[in-house]
């Protein structure tokens, strides 16, 4: 399908593209230096409209009616002039119950889709975070990860104010299938989205300098309590690698394998997700040293010490069973045991490199 973001290289665009991309679509991006006059052609294209642009650090108030109100004013005339029954999903925000520029500009917004006649999908988001987030610009919690991971002073007026949070994986991911499962009729009210998160702001930091204590130290990863602090990590996980690291993902009938963190300081972090009765791994590292920590699930570890026939094994069952240390010159395998998909964190102790892999396939099985 076409799909037509705007502001696609923004931080909620850019994870929307990405998610859509990878499931096959072909993203058609609008951004603050396309020319408008393309608007015209890409609505023309799309079968659908992420309409994610939007204004929200101005200097300038008058820039956020511009960017908010006005922008989207344009769009619903193009989709209405051109094709008539194009679907448009809308970034919105919970500051639209709210009575001040941001709000009303988004108010404003909200108003128009729901007065065009179009379907659409009006979402009011909170306080995303996730990988990439610009510190001092998103979110508070882009700014403590940011601080954090680098040994920078932070500043919490009140560690007791309480902030609800999204997940921006979360958010992309569930509106990817709603682009897929259909059928297109739009709500004539606001949504709001879930899950959302509780946390302090005094709780978000303690985590935070927790995860840094625990990647620094030697068990390299920390206790994950919960599905929040889960995400959380993996989103720590970006402002502790190097620059300029590309993190790669991949599915097949087995589940699904993504790295989170590239750091030369404090090696490579992975989130591998095994499918009920599946099994992965069946090789051996010479120098490099793993730790498995399964937060999800429940998992059947074995290791087979090379020119042995002596196998141990090891259960695991998340989230707070301890981490298994995968030793060197032992072949090892992870096998889903439960009734669930089993998300195990894996840290390594060095970047994965096609050069020097230092990865060899042997069973654990002695024939």
């Amino acid at each position: 399908m076409k799909v037509l973001v705007t502001g696609a290289s923004g931080f909620l665009g850019t994870h929307v593209s990405r998610e859509l991309s990878r499931r096959g679509h072909t993203v058609l991006p609008f951004d603050i230096d396309t020319p408008e006059s393309r608007l015209c052609e890409l609505v023309r294209e799309a079968n659908f409209i992420f309409h994610l642009a939007g204004v929200n650090r101005p200097r300038d108030p008058k820039e956020f009616y511009e960017g908010n109100a006005n922008l989207t004013e344009r769009l619903v005339s193009v989709a209405k002039e051109k094709r008539g029954d194009t679907p448009i999903l809308f970034s919105s925000s919970i500051q639209a119950e709210r009575d001040n520029d941001y709000g009303r500009s988004k108010k404003m917004a909200e108003d128009i889709l729901f007065q065009s006649g179009l379907p659409v999908y009006v979402y009011r988001l909170s306080n995303l975070f996730g990988r990439a987030g610009k510190p001092f610009y998103n979110s508070a919690a882009a700014t403590f990860c940011h601080n954090i991971a680098r040994d920078l002073s932070i500043t919490v007026t009140d560690p007791h104010i309480v902030i609800v949070y999204q997940f921006v994986e979360d958010v992309a991911s569930a509106w990817a299938d709603l682009l897929e499962n259909g059928p297109f009729l739009g709500k004539k009210e606001p949504l709001s989205f879930e899950p959302a998160y509780l946390c302090s702001l005094g709780n978000l930091v303690a985590t935070l300098q927790r995860f840094k204590a625990a990647i620094a130290s030697p068990s390299r990863l920390p206790v994950i309590h919960d599905e929040f602090e889960r995400k959380l990590f993996k989103t720590f996980c970006w402002y502790l690698s190097d620059d300029g690291s590309v993190f790669h993902y991949s599915r097949d009938a087995r589940g699904t394998f993504e790295e989170i963190m590239k750091s030369a300081r404090y090696g490579q972090v992975s989130e591998n997700l095994t499918y009920p009765r599946q099994s992965k791994g069946g090789h051996y590292h010479t120098r490099k040293e793993e730790i498995f920590y399964t937060v999800q699930g429940k998992v059947l570890v074995r290791q087979r010490n090379l020119g042995s026939q002596e196998i141990e094994e090891t259960v695991q069952e998340g989230p707070l069973d301890e981490p298994i240390r995968i030793r060197p010159n032992a072949t090892h395998d992870l096998r889903n045991v439960g009734g669930q998909d089993a998300l195990t964190l894996m840290w390594i102790s060095e970047i994965y490199s096609p050069d020097t892999a230092d990865t060899y396939r042997e069973s654990v099985d002695v024939e």
